[in-house]
């Protein structure tokens, strides 16, 4: 029992106008407000477990400092309440007592309940939890239920502090007169009020079982329920929700919704589970990295819905979950059961530690991704309490978050466990690809973990090393691209998520198990996989590339061709030609090799006589005759020249002589009988540009006096 006489006579004594004036102020944060109901106070059961969370966080002092003392045994409670909203409560009312813990054991000190009354030690964590809610109800009455039954020790203490109402109102005005502060809220560090305000904004995020429900049932669902789609739940009052960028199946309510959302059947029946959204940012990364057949190896996971969610994104594969750390089998049932009511299938838990298991453990042969959680300081977290109670088991959690911050030897003790699981998980020969992440902020927990463990690889390790990948989530704004330029995927701290450190390591590949892009083109139209497209094509380039190369060789290699030819005819007859000129009486004019050929022909006139027949005569039809100076590039192409598109021409063949009866000296006088024989270029041939005639009719002949009767060939059947 307390001992309390001489306080109730103190108390009864004091003007109940002060009692009402110091009642009256702005206690714990300025949270008053008209528009905020009233505090009643919590159940008898909600303080015991308060109560019994904050002797295992509370933060001990020196032997000097210490002004109360604290019992080991924790309080007996009458059942233990698997309510998540009661787990809730007694934990913000925990953490609440844990952040103002020296304000409260000074007030009372100075109250004079210590060292006056003889309390049992292990009621002193019970004593600063009331005395919190004591002072948050501005030291009102507590409103005590009808359907409950009271817990002794609660009743106790509960007298107790009403005993001495007005000495710890009075304390508590000094407290904050002292620190010049309105309320007791403002005594807090910044960086915890910081906190807290990013906690008040804090939406709620929840992934949607889809082994259960499909994403637009659960739209649907929600529609009919007065929730509206949007794009942002941020400073909405209404009841909305909206569907995360990063993860396609997690959805974000507004942080007010919590207690109308976890009594609606979507939450009840396990087809919307609350989640960090850190924790879906570290699954998704996995799902991204497998193949159909990889198992997954889980490490230090926390929260069960994590392993939950990670078997709920694979449940179309035949891969398997590998979770270790559950070192008691007493947990087995009810995971299990657990499991069962979301609907995962291929969940297998290991009881070993991480660091204790063998990297060539034949169950875990085929673990190509592992996922490690460390457990870091989680200083990017803005609601400690929420990420206990969804992610995190371990209650030392609270401790640092209620200081603002964490002391350099406990950092480096934390830094020091993730280098170890880091290392020890890139030993697994089989395993591809490593997924870290972590909700602290702090350089050595992330960046420097990370790289150390690259640098400080095993070379005795079969496998192939490590290197840093980039991420594989959907970049979503320029802050997170700017975040992630060194291949780091970090959120922080705001209004909308927690902080958020995320790291892809994968092997480098093999070099003798490289492939051609060909080799993987065939292996999948063996498969089937490229119905419909024809393998072996180049690119466009590749293809206008070859096209102007084939060209101009065989547009060069056809000119050549064709240019020889025309050559050796034209030497060819110009031999025969001279040979019947020694026949002829007449002494021939003389002969012109083709460039005198084609210069004259420039100046002739269209009623002098035909040249001497020897010489072939070249009849142009589409353009006038070429310059004196390219006459040359008929006889030999000049590879330096440029190309040039040959056009078609009109070739003139040799006259043929037919015999006559009649002396030479006739034949001598009558001009020779031409027989002219075109060869016309044919129209797919490329043009030439052979230097020709310029007549002004096509195939106009010499005009002469004699009669036509002398052209007529002799009859020699006369």
């Amino acid at each position: 029992m307390l001992n309390s006489t001489g306080e109730l006579e103190f108390s009864n004594e004091e003007d109940p106008e002060i009692i009402s004036q110091l009642t009256s102020l702005p206690l714990s944060g300025g949270k008053s407000s008209a528009g905020v109901p009233e505090k009643t106070g919590y159940p008898d059961s909600v303080y015991v477990m308060a109560a019994n969370i904050f002797q295992g966080i509370r933060i001990e002092k020196s032997a000097q400092k210490v002004l109360i003392k604290y019992g080991n045994e924790p309080l007996r409670s009458l059942s233990e309440s698997e309510d998540q909203s009661f787990q809730r409560l007694s934990y913000e009312l925990a953490f609440s007592a844990l952040k103002y813990q020296d304000i409260l054991e000074t007030i009372l000190i100075d109250s004079c309940i210590f060292p006056s009354t003889t309390i049992p030690d292990h009621l002193s964590s019970l004593i600063i939890v009331m005395l919190y809610d004591f002072q948050d109800r501005k030291f009102q009455t507590r409103v005590l239920s009808d359907n409950e039954e009271p817990i002794s020790e609660v009743q106790e203490v509960e007298n107790l502090l009403n005993s001495f109402k007005i000495k710890l109102a009075a304390a508590l005005a000094r407290c904050r007169i002292k620190h010049d502060a309105l309320s007791i809220y403002h005594i807090l560090p910044e960086t915890v009020r910081k906190q807290e305000l990013r906690a008040s904004t804090l939406p709620l995020y929840a992934w949607i079982n889809t082994c259960k429900i499909s994403p637009e049932e659960v739209y649907n669902n929600l529609k009919r329920r007065g929730y509206n789609k949007v794009k942002s739940v941020l400073h909405i009052d209404d009841k909305v929700f909206a569907v995360d960028q990063h993860c396609y199946d997690v959805l974000i309510f507004p942080s007010h919704l919590k207690n109308d959302l976890i009594n609606i059947d979507l939450f009840k029946d396990y087809k919307l589970i609350f989640q960090d959204k850190s924790r879906s940012l570290a699954v998704h990364s996995v799902k991204a990295l497998l193949n159909m057949d990889d198992d997954i190896l889980m490490v230090n996971t926390g929260s069960w819905y994590t392993v939950a969610h990670m078997s709920i994104l694979t449940n179309n594969n035949t891969s398997k979950v590998f979770v270790c750390g559950v070192q008691s089998q007493a947990k087995d049932p009810d995971l299990k059961t657990l499991f069962t009511k979301i609907g995962c299938k291929n969940i297998e838990i290991l009881h070993e530690t991480f660091i204790n298991i063998d990297s060539k453990d034949h169950r875990l042969q085929k673990v190509k991704v592992i996922l490690l959680l460390p457990r870091c300081s989680g200083l990017g977290v803005s609601n400690p309490v929420e990420f206990i109670l969804n992610e995190h088991e371990d209650t030392e959690f609270l401790k640092d978050h209620s200081q603002g911050g964490i002391s350099v030897d406990k950092l480096h003790v934390l830094a020091q466990q993730q280098y170890e699981q880091l290392t020890h998980a890139m030993k697994f020969t089989k395993a591809q690809a490593v997924v870290y992440c972590t909700c602290s902020v702090f350089p050595e927990e992330n960046e420097a973990v990370v790289k150390k463990a690259l640098e400080f690889q095993d070379p005795g390790n079969k496998g192939q090393p490590y290197r840093l990948s980039p991420p594989v989530l959907p970049l979503c704004s320029l802050k997170e691209i700017q975040l992630s330029t060194d291949k780091f995927f970090r959120m922080e701290p705001s209004e909308i998520t927690n902080g958020c450190f995320l790291s892809i390591l994968t092997r480098e590949r093999n070099p003798s198990e490289t492939v051609s892009v060909n080799d993987v083109l065939a292996r999948a139209a063996a498969k089937g996989l490229l119905d419909g497209i024809e393998l072996g094509k180049s690119s466009k380039q590749e293809k206008k590339k070859k096209k102007s190369k084939t060209s101009l060789t065989k547009g060069a290699t056809t000119d050549n061709g064709i240019q020889m030819k025309i050559a050796e005819f034209l030497n060819r007859e110009t031999k025969a030609s001279a040979n019947l000129s020694e026949t002829v009486t007449k002494p021939p004019l003389p002969q012109k090799n083709t460039a005198q050929v084609g210069a004259s022909s420039q100046t002739r006139k269209p009623n002098k006589l035909a040249p001497h027949p020897a010489v072939p005569t070249f009849v142009k039809n589409t353009c006038p005759s070429r310059p004196r100076e390219r006459q040359t590039h008929f006889l030999r192409p000049r590879p330096e020249d440029r190309m040039v598109a040959l056009k078609p021409i009109e070739i003139v063949l040799p006259p043929v002589f037919m015999p006559f009866s009649s002396p030479q000296g006739i034949r001598s006088r009558m001009p020779t009988q031409h027989l002219y024989c075109r060869w016309v270029a044919p129209k797919a041939l490329l043009p030439t540009c052979l230097p020709t005639h310029s007549l002004s009719r096509k195939e106009e002949k010499p005009k002469d006096d004699t009669p036509s009767s002398l052209l007529r060939p002799p009859r020699r059947w006369l």
